[in-house]
């Protein structure tokens, strides 16, 4: 038993550098549950976060996946969903209230029991002409084919959902903590910002165990997050967003989560780990930098976002994943890609009740590896903290809060860890990579941000 135990450990620190392989003996992966979890196998994980998207919205008809292709309105009435492109320019209301009430629930907790016939009841400005309900909608097939082309490639999750139930500054702590502290919907007053940077006026609504609105607290936390547990593990994280706090951050310096995060926005960290413009992961990608974890958040017009324009999302995704995928890091890759929250679009499967705070509706993932499935959907349960989830039993890390706690992890049924890697697949898009390392300054301030 002791020889096969070093010999195990032995194997370990041969597929790791030295300073990675005492973390992935520190957290509850046992050596049994190693290979299952991708150890030795992947040591480096990109989770692209993307916006606004409900599932039936963006996959909309791609084949062995549980879409919709209508809905019901409040009044029972039948509605077939529109293609509207992904560059409409239009506002949907996604908060809290909105999932209430595009819920439409029969549970005595608001959001639960849900019979999903009250998408017309989310409030919309300036909608598409001539489409009479803007929540029922799907993107172009023509435009999302690079998505299509990816979940062909590798693996696409139906029962993916959000951890949270409102829009994007929850959703964007979710994604690094697996927690917001109750917060709930957007910040308010202080300088326009969405966290420590705000100041003393800035404020966010609460939601209580019962889903009420509840007291205001400061958009600005110091909890754990998953760039705290790499940093004690002695392993690398990025954040690539948006440059915030400049003149020409634009709607996409929102998205940047640990400005939300006291000790990183005052600490080190926020120099060192949080990385603007957010092209550069490519070119740090080709000049051979890749961490361990990473996130990447888009500019406006590369989002997906209902309210952002030109629709160049599906390109910049195509750039990412292409990036790593002709680079030296493939082999030992994981990405994930992921839209934050529904966006107020529509979807017809019901979210399950889990607390408080969750789960949110329906909203799509894509898994892609050379260890991951080809051309297989998923249909287990699983929630933005199952990245995390991922990672944390990737490393040995331990859970930061309920949502990663629950959360299935995406190597149950996404990932074969015992066959050689594939060799990657290059996805055609519209637009090259070096549209993105030229695009204009992400100036827009879109009237709606999240």
């Amino acid at each position: 038993w002791a020889a096969a135990l070093f010999a195990a450990l032995g194997l370990l620190s041969a597929c790791s550098a030295a300073p990675n392989a005492i973390p992935y003996m520190q957290g509850g992966t046992t050596l049994q549950n190693m290979h299952k979890v991708g150890v030795g196998k992947i040591k480096h994980v990109v989770f692209i976060v993307q916006e606004n998207r409900s599932f039936d919205n963006l996959f909309q008809g791609y084949p062995g996946a549980d879409t919709q292709s209508y809905g019901y309105i409040h009044s029972g009435q039948k509605v077939n969903l529109t293609p509207v492109s992904l560059s409409a320019f239009y506002v949907i209301d996604h908060s809290a209230h909105s999932m209430f009430a595009a819920c439409n629930g029969l549970g005595k907790i608001p959001g639960t029991k849900c019979r999903m016939n009250g998408f017309d009841k989310e409030l919309t400005f300036n909608g598409p002409r001539g489409v009479q309900y803007p929540q029922y909608v799907y993107a172009p097939h023509n435009e999302t084919k690079p998505y299509f082309d990816m979940a062909h490639q590798w693996v696409l999750a139906d029962r993916m959902f959000q951890s949270h139930l409102d829009e994007s500054f929850v959703s964007h702590q979710y994604v690094i903590a697996a927690q917001a502290d109750r917060a709930v919907d957007l910040p308010y007053g202080g300088y326009g910002t969405w966290g420590c940077g705000a100041g003393p006026s800035a404020m966010v609504a609460t939601l209580t165990q019962k889903r009420k609105y509840g007291p205001y607290e400061p958009p600005c936390f110091d909890y754990q997050t998953l760039g705290d547990e790499l940093d004690k593990a002695h392993l690398t994280w990025r954040f690539y967003a948006s440059s915030y706090g400049s003149q020409q951050s634009g709607a996409g310096a929102y998205w940047s989560g640990y400005q939300a995060v006291k000790h990183i926005y005052y600490g080190p960290d926020w120099k060192n780990d949080v990385i603007s413009p957010n092209w550069k992961f490519i070119t740090d990608v080709r000049a051979g930098k890749l961490a361990n974890m990473t996130w990447i958040t888009p500019v406006c017009d590369d989002s997906d976002h209902v309210n952002c324009p030109n629709g160049y999302g599906p390109s910049w995704v195509t750039a990412l994943v292409n990036t790593v995928g002709k680079s030296r890091f493939w082999d030992s890759t994981a990405i994930f890609i992921m839209w934050d929250d529904w966006g107020g679009t529509y979807d017809h499967v019901p979210p399950p009740y889990e607390d408080y705070d969750g789960l949110g509706f329906r909203v799509p993932l894509l898994i892609i590896s050379p260890y991951a499935h080809q051309n297989y959907v998923s249909h287990v349960q699983y929630e933005t903290g199952s990245v995390l989830r991922f990672v944390e039993d990737l490393f040995g890390l331990g859970q930061l809060a309920a949502s990663d706690t629950r959360a299935n992890n995406p190597a149950i049924d996404c990932f074969d860890f015992s066959r050689k890697p594939r060799d990657f697949v290059k996805i055609t898009a519209p637009l090259p990579p070096r549209f993105f390392m030229h695009q204009y300054p992400d100036d827009y301030w879109a009237p709606d941000y999240e």
